[in-house]
């Protein structure tokens, strides 16, 4: 049955296994020379994935797929879509490697950016202002519920996931960067500075070139995250000097967690010390994208595998836009369609724009129960381009609910109910079987 799977799963034409395939044939390259990337191909292909994970031993090391969350706000539609995607690649994967190869899903928080404004509907917004500027795990917590307004929303992100039943790993940068995980790259970055600097000065205008670092200091007076310009660089000692505007001339380590970077190198950094093999953007980030990977490699790493999803548009066709408040929220989903639903909207299509507000909620709710539906017919071939294979795993539920969103809304309308009692009455007469 495993071998049947990899079969199918080779010839799969949804995306998460196009994108399966791209991913392993990109940690082949990464890792293996020519000759033995195509002695592990005709090994995996044959079915055997164990024995070319036994056989080379740089495959052994967890295939590591990346998501990222800015923790300035709560999660939200978008950081649902992120996740749910990624691991819809990785199910592919695990499929299309017989399930041999470890897998690692991480959830990074950018927790260390400084807070630069004081976000709407907050309380305590007056705490939030004399913090600005600060790390999010200094600035304190207006909730007054955990140790900083970064751990506040860091808690909320992985309740979030949990809530969902996602398999990942939660990393933090602050805790990252004070650890010494990162301390190798950033050292690296140090010695290659020049490098990273003709990469990004062409990218920025000419006001911002003229300060530009890729090191944002922290001030050890005000715990400011500084964005200043680097004055002089010490490799053999792991420093930079900077002019502190509240201290004047300083020197620091650009190791643990005194300085953190601008955020392009940031990911570009991330993504060579934690070795990501797989990251998936939105369309806004093709450039972001395409420099962070420049540094990657000029930082001696090789840039994650991954593909740019479209965003999301409003009723009237407009961008949808977390200050217009123009989307639609994920409380707002789940009160009316059930998560499965929501994994089915981010399943179809992903690079094309696609409406987000009220009126696509029923018609999602119920192509995923006729999708259901159609997987109890359909030979496997079929079965595993159906949408509820990469929401399941494989696994679909055997039973939908008997009863459409549309012919709810219809019955509404046509019993004219003004309560649920009355509703579920006249219902039961013709569906015993469905329950409120």
């Amino acid at each position: 049955m495993l071998q049947n799977l990899e079969t199918l799963a080779r010839d799969a034409r949804s995306w998460p296994f196009e994108q399966a395939r791209n991913l392993l044939a990109h940690v082949l390259k990464k890792r293996l020379s020519d000759a033995e990337r195509n002695a592990a191909k005709l090994l995996i292909d044959a079915g055997k994935a164990d024995e070319a994970l036994a056989t080379f031993e740089a495959l052994q090391r967890p295939v590591v797929l990346e998501t990222g969350y800015g923790p300035s706000g709560l999660p939200h539609m978008g950081t649902f879509g992120e996740v749910a995607r990624t691991t819809m690649v990785r199910n592919a994967f695990r499929a299309l490697t017989g399930d041999h190869w470890p897998t690692r899903l991480i959830a990074f928080s950018d927790d260390m950016d400084g807070l630069r404004k004081v976000p709407e509907g907050i309380p305590n917004p007056e705490m939030l202002a004399e913090d600005l500027h600060k790390p999010l795990t200094v600035v304190r917590d207006p909730f007054g519920t955990h140790d900083s307004f970064g751990a506040h929303n860091n808690a909320r992100l992985r309740a979030f996931l949990d809530g969902f039943g996602f398999d990942y790993e939660f990393l933090s940068s602050t805790e990252q960067y004070r650890s010494g995980r990162f301390d190798q790259t950033l050292l690296t970055l140090l010695e290659r500075f020049d490098a990273v600097q003709a990469i990004m000065l062409p990218t920025l205008g000419e006001e911002r070139r003229a300060t530009y670092s890729p090191f944002l200091p922290i001030s050890p007076l005000t715990g400011h995250v500084l964005q200043v310009p680097t004055l002089a660089r010490n490799v053999e000692k792991g420093t930079i000097v900077f002019d502190d505007p509240a201290g004047g001339r300083t020197e620091l380590p650009v190791t643990g967690g005194h300085v953190k970077l601008q955020w392009k190198p940031d990911w570009a950094m991330r993504w060579t010390a934690l070795d990501v093999d797989y990251e998936m953007s939105g369309k806004d980030l093709i450039e972001s994208v395409r420099e962070s990977g420049k540094i990657c490699r000029a930082l001696g790493g090789v840039p994650p595998e991954g593909f740019n999803f479209e965003l999301f548009l409003d009723v009237e066709g407009k961008k949808i836009s977390k200050s217009k408040g123009n989307g639609l929220t994920m409380e707002e989903w789940l009160r009316y369609g059930t998560p499965e639903s929501l994994s089915w909207y981010m399943f179809q299509s992903p690079k094309s724009a696609k409406s987000l507000h009220f009126n696509v909620i029923p018609r999602a709710i119920d192509d995923y129960l006729a999708s259901i539906e159609a997987w109890k017919t359909q030979e496997p071939a079929k079965r595993i381009d159906n949408a509820v294979w990469s929401i399941h795993a494989g696994s679909p539920p055997e039973h939908a609910s008997p009863v459409s969103f549309a012919l709810l809304l219809n019955l509404v309308s046509v019993a004219n109910a003004s309560d649920k009692a009355q509703l579920w009455a006249y219902m039961a007469k013709y569906l015993p079987e469905a329950t409120p």
